[in-house]
């Protein structure tokens, strides 16, 4: 559906352009309209409707609520002509389930704009009912009764004709309402010349009505008819008369009825919340018209059900309005019935709905005038906002009045009207948090009001409830903004009188800043999640905004520790640009998380330029200096990597104890299986003694003893809370356990699929698969297993893990004994082993076959290598025999 768009229309002088207003589907909000709507029309048939019904809780209005420019009014409008006009449907919305001719739709549009008030309100919706054909004699007499005593000598016609009411539904309400005169007049039998007088007519039938006369038998059916007919013709008592025209419309004879559909559009400018005035006016009319179907649009949502608001509105609560009461539980907790989404929030335009909508505003010779391109941009920038689409669309339009071909560049823009028209309804206090909050990315009531300096958290609070603040009720800080709206508030060009200087935003950017510290500070115990979103907010806001680093270096050890590497960093960091302390900060965390994931040799390159820009403290220095050891270590560069974990250990910071560790698996590496064992005896946990000497005695070809301090490890990582040390032990005893006990390792193997969920630890996953290997070792299958993985190990830059799998399948191959593929493992162990670590895996790999070695490696066993040599044959004959016993 589309009509011409006149302001495009005039926005160039090229007149092949076509300019259309486009809508685009909304075809969920049209499904909720018309089971609501289906569902009212069964309500007020069945034979216990009453309209005269005051108490009843009511569940004939459906809410729309969205930001500014989400398309609320398009929406509005689009829904009055489907339902006016089947013809004009749009094409995506199904057929309803209901007769035409029984709907009777009016659309009011409350935009100040507008200058709708409420006399127009009543009238508008009395001049569409003129379309049953006959007068409505109860409310006629009334509203004839009201505008002679507030507009003598103003002839309701010229009102009409002024207001675009007369146009709209022509001049049969006039007539309407003096022949409703008129029959009352002749049924009490007055002369002619005082039934034109509406005061005695009124005067005479409240008499009747108080004396119960069978001349007025029609009207006597309405209770309150007489009473207010006395009360002054204020108002206030205009704002009762609709009960009568919810009475006058459930009379109306089979042929005639009709169920109207009242459509508020833009309810957001009906006055002034603190009074309401407005607002209480048209909630009675709409409590006192029960069998109308009301559809509300609004930048808010409806507080109609909120109990606090008693006194202000006659009717309020969630037993009045129980399809408008508040869920805090997200939209997939809620009873899935029609009353729970009573008040439903537009959300943004799909992708995919966005481009169409470009492809379709603007056209020359049926083909789209904007550009795949550009509309791909606009689109990402838009979060799907139709308001957004529209001014890039004036943009577009703009840049070709220039002479100027526009490029997608163009439309990487923030327009300041976004800001203009998400501030214009919010209080001073409300724009403040607004702007304050626009620095974060999710935030609760408390971190909004710490952020925006205040005192008070009533304008923190008032803020979550407008269209632009999504709610995400089970997340850490529930709340975050729409995200053009974010990006416009804090980027855009702000004209408003109250706009922020560079130096206000500074000073919010600190304070925020500092909430964030003081709620990870203030965690009762270890809170990984605290920590990890503390972090995330910190770090974006000290490198933005060039601030110190202050809670962000303890909390930066808090994370590393448990070696869980959660990504960290925004996805616009760049190394390159590195100026800040901060900048630092964000770049060696954010390397630390993504190494899980990319080349290690990627890792080095990445912690070099950290270190080399001197930018960090001295602790945190050396925390780049140790994992650059690391990854050093991973892709076979060794000498380096002790030279960087010797620096470490000299220092004699936190990270010494690690560091040492890594020296001595230097010295493991290299086959001084004694220096290891010393070195091990004094790491204590901060060292991870136990790892280190597990990892000594299944070279030794001792894996029950391995298990065993695998297992001491795994218990202490567990004691100290350190969820990735602890799976890391978990895989390593799983590994040992495979190699004497290969049908206990299964339930060791799920043990570390089960503490390695959810954490980004990509060397130990590699161990669970080496272990798997090895539990499978004499099996079909282990051969493509083994192909895959050193794939992968290639990849990911983990050189250092090869020749450990290559020892797997020198394990797998002895097991068969198979001799000629082990001699080709050999080979291959011999070129990885060539640079001298690791080199015992080749007299390993002789040992498990039985086979004599020809130049030993020069490692020094523990206890000697014939004592090794035996051990490592036992367990491929103990293997063999498990094999032969299964088959």
């Amino acid at each position: 559906m589309a009509g011409r768009d006149l302001r495009a229309l005039f926005s160039t002088n090229d007149r092949s352009v076509q300019a259309a207003e486009a809508f685009t589907n909304r075809q969920t909000q049209w499904e909720t309209v018309a089971a609501a709507l289906a569902q009212h029309l069964q309500h007020v048939a069945s034979s216990g409707f009453d309209p005269e019904d005051l108490e009843a809780p009511r569940k004939h209005v459906l809410v729309f609520h969205g930001v500014g420019g989400i398309g609320k009014t398009t929406l509005s409008r689009t829904l009055e002509a489907a339902l006016a006009d089947a013809g004009r449907r749009p094409t995506q919305w199904g057929a309803p389930g209901w007769s035409a001719d029984r709907i009777l739709p009016v659309r009011i549009d409350l935009a100040r704009s507008a200058g709708t008030d409420f006399e127009q309100i009543v009238l508008t919706i009395r001049a569409s009912l003129t379309k049953v054909g006959r007068p409505l004699p109860a409310f006629d007499l009334a509203l004839r009764r009201y505008w002679e005593a507030n507009h003598p000598g103003e002839p309701l016609e010229e009102y009409l004709r002024r207001g675009g009411l007369g146009s709209r539904f022509g001049q049969a309400l006039p007539q309407q309402m003096q022949s409703a005169l008129a029959d009352v007049a002749q049924a009490l039998m007055l002369p002619g010349t005082v039934g034109s007088v509406v005061g005695q007519v009124t005067g005479a039938l409240i008499g009747a009505l108080r004396e119960r006369r069978q001349t007025v038998r029609a009207l006597a059916g309405c209770a309150r008819l007489a009473d207010l007919l006395e009360a002054e013709a204020d108002l206030d008592a205009l704002s009762f008369y609709p009960h009568l025209l919810a009475w006058e419309l459930a009379r109306l004879p089979e042929g005639k009825k009709v169920v109207p559909v009242v459509l508020l559009d833009t309810f957001e400018d009906i006055g002034d919340r603190t009074r309401r005035d407005l607002e209480r006016l048209i909630q009675r009319t709409v409590w006192l018209m029960p069998n109308a179907f009301w559809v509300i649009t609004g930048r808010s949502r409806l507080q109609w059900a909120d109990s606090a608001l008693q006194g202000q509105l006659d009717y309020t609560g969630p037993a009045a309005w129980p399809g408008l009461a508040h869920h805090t539980l997200p939209a997939a907790r809620t009873p899935a019935n029609a009353d729970a989404t009573r008040q439903v929030l537009i959300g943004d335009f799909s992708p995919e709905d966005c481009d169409d909508y470009l492809a379709r505003r603007l056209t020359r010779d049926g083909q789209p005038l904007i550009g795949e391109n550009i509309r791909q941009v606009i689109t990402i920038r838009s979060h799907g906002l139709p308001l957004y689409l529209d001014l890039s669309v004036a943009r577009f339009l703009e840049l070709r009045r220039t002479a100027r071909t526009p490029q997608p560049a163009d439309f990487d823009h923030d327009f300041p009207a976004l800001v203009s028209r998400t501030l214009s309804d919010l209080t001073a206090d409300e724009r403040h948090v607004l702007r304050s909050v626009s620095l974060l990315e999710a935030f609760d009531v408390p971190l909004a009001t710490r952020a925006a300096g205040l005192a008070h958290e009533g304008p923190a609070q008032r803020l979550t409830e407008r269209p632009f603040v999504r709610d995400t009720p089970f997340g850490l800080w529930p709340f975050h903004l729409h995200g053009l709206i974010r990006s416009a508030v804090r980027n855009a060009e702000d004209t408003t009188d109250d706009r922020w200087t560079e130096t206000d935003w500074q000073q919010a950017a600190r304070r925020a800043f500092t909430a964030l510290g003081e709620q990870h500070q203030a965690a009762a115990g270890p809170d990984r999640l605290l920590l990890i979103a503390c972090l995330r907010q910190g770090l974006r806001l000290a490198r933005d905004h060039r601030l110190d680093l202050d809670w962000l270096t303890p909390a930066a050890w808090t994370y590393v520790g448990d070696s869980v590497w959660e990504p960290l960093a925004p996805p616009d960091t760049d190394s390159t640009g590195l100026d800040t302390a901060a900048g630092a900060l964000v770049e060696l965390l954010s390397t630390l998380a993504r190494r899980q994931h990319e080349h290690r040799s990627r890792t080095v390159s990445r912690l070099t330029t950290v270190l080399d820009a001197e930018l960090l403290p001295t602790e945190l220095q050396e925390m780049a200096l140790y994992y650059r050891a690391k990854a050093l270590r991973d892709t076979g560069r060794n000498a380096q990597s002790r030279r960087d974990y010797q620096q470490v250990a000299d220092q004699g910071g936190r990270l010494a104890p690690a560091a040492r560790r890594g020296l001595a698996h230097a010295a493991r590496l290299a086959g001084d299986f004694p220096t290891a064992l010393a070195a091990a005896q004094n790491l204590g946990w901060d060292g991870r003694h136990q790892r280190v000497l597990g990892d000594l005695y299944w070279l030794q070809g001792q894996p029950e003893r391995a298990a065993a301090a695998y297992l001491a490890g795994r218990t202490e990582a567990e004691q100290h809370g350190k969820a990735g040390e602890a799976a890391h032990s978990q895989a390593l005893r799983a590994f040992a356990t495979a190699l004497y006990a290969p049908d206990q390792a299964t339930a060791e193997l799920d043990l570390a699929y089960q503490l390695l969920a959810g954490l980004n630890l990509r060397a130990t996953t590699i161990n669970v698969r080496r272990a798997e290997l090895i539990r499978d070792a004499g099996s079909d299958g282990v051969d493509d297993r083994i192909a895959t993985l050193r794939t992968e190990l290639d990849l990911a830059g983990l050189a250092s893990l090869t020749p450990a799998i290559e020892l797997a399948r020198a394990f797998h191959q002895a097991v068969l004994d198979d001799h000629t593929a082990l001699h080709a493992t050999l080979a291959r162990l011999r070129e990885l082993t060539s640079h001298e670590d690791h080199a015992y895996f080749v007299d390993i790999a002789h040992f498990m076959a039985g086979l004599p070695l020809d130049q030993a490696s020069g490692a020094r066993w523990l206890d000697g290598e014939q004592h090794t040599r035996s051990r490592w044959r036992g367990l491929v004959i103990a293997r063999q025999a498990h094999l032969h016993a299964r088959q």
